[in-house]
């Protein structure tokens, strides 16, 4: 696929790995929209880049979702990649659950039923475009799960399946399929200070574009890009390692 000359819609797009990837792409030569719950960081990131389009939208909530399509449809007819970005990690015990269902269940709104839904809403209009593309972002612990982030985890690993599923079933269509699947990086994910160990969000967002460039379907970054590779016994014995980090 020709990373230039699309319109894009990047969901979570106001900071971190979306803004990240808007700035590229509008380097690129690409139309860029964003959207996100957050309107104060929505302008900061159009004051950075005058050039973005900015929507206030919770991809968690289902009318949100539809509002968004029936005005990205509305107002950028040409849009032909949906990037799929919004995400939230939430740290917990299973055994010491101190929010009701609603606090948990957000996490998987935001993270699995958001992008299939926003896929599906956009599907028919995607197969009309002479090139179209749509890229989802997972995650490393899809692979290799950490215990403390057990509904991130699965959620993102079902999101790696579905992306799978989507590939076959659009193969025959002018739709590709990317799954780009970070491993730890440095913002604010769960929370100020919780990935300050990880990778610099300019060298991960840069990785990952000279992997789209080569049309790369699976693109991971350095630990993701060992996990997405292993073995079970491999995967076994990264958990183990990982998560006795954490008890």
């Amino acid at each position: 696929m020709k990373w230039s000359d699309n319109t894009i819609l990047i969901t979570g797009g106001s900071s971190g790995i979306g803004l990240a990837f808007a700035e590229r792409f509008l380097k690129r030569g690409n139309t860029v929209i964003i959207c996100g719950r957050n309107e104060e960081k929505l302008l900061q990131a159009q004051e950075k880049y005058p050039e973005l389009h900015i929507r206030v939208s919770d991809v968690s909530v289902e009318s949100d979702r539809i509002s968004l399509v029936e005005w990205v449809k509305s107002s950028f007819p040409h849009v032909n990649v949906l990037v799929n970005n919004a995400g939230i990690q939430q740290r917990f015990d299973l055994l010491d659950q101190k929010e009701d269902w609603s606090y948990y269940r957000q996490e998987i709104n935001a993270n699995f039923e958001a992008p299939i839904h926003l896929t599906m809403l956009f599907l028919t209009h995607l197969e009309e475009k002479e090139t179209a593309g749509i890229i989802n972002v997972t995650s490393g612990l899809a692979f290799t799960p950490m215990a403390i982030a057990p509904i991130y985890c699965a959620t993102k690993e079902a999101l790696h399946s579905f992306t799978i599923s989507l590939r076959h079933q659009v193969s025959k269509r002018n739709i590709e399929v990317f799954e780009v699947a970070p491993p730890a990086v440095n913002t604010d994910l769960g929370g100020p200070g919780l990935h300050t160990f990880g990778a610099p969000l300019d060298e991960f967002a840069d990785g990952i574009f000279q992997g789209l460039e080569k049309n790369q379907q699976e693109i991971g970054y350095g630990r993701s890009a060992k996990a997405m590779k292993m073995s079970r016994e491999e995967i076994d014995q990264a958990v183990e390692q990982m998560n006795k980090q954490y008890q």
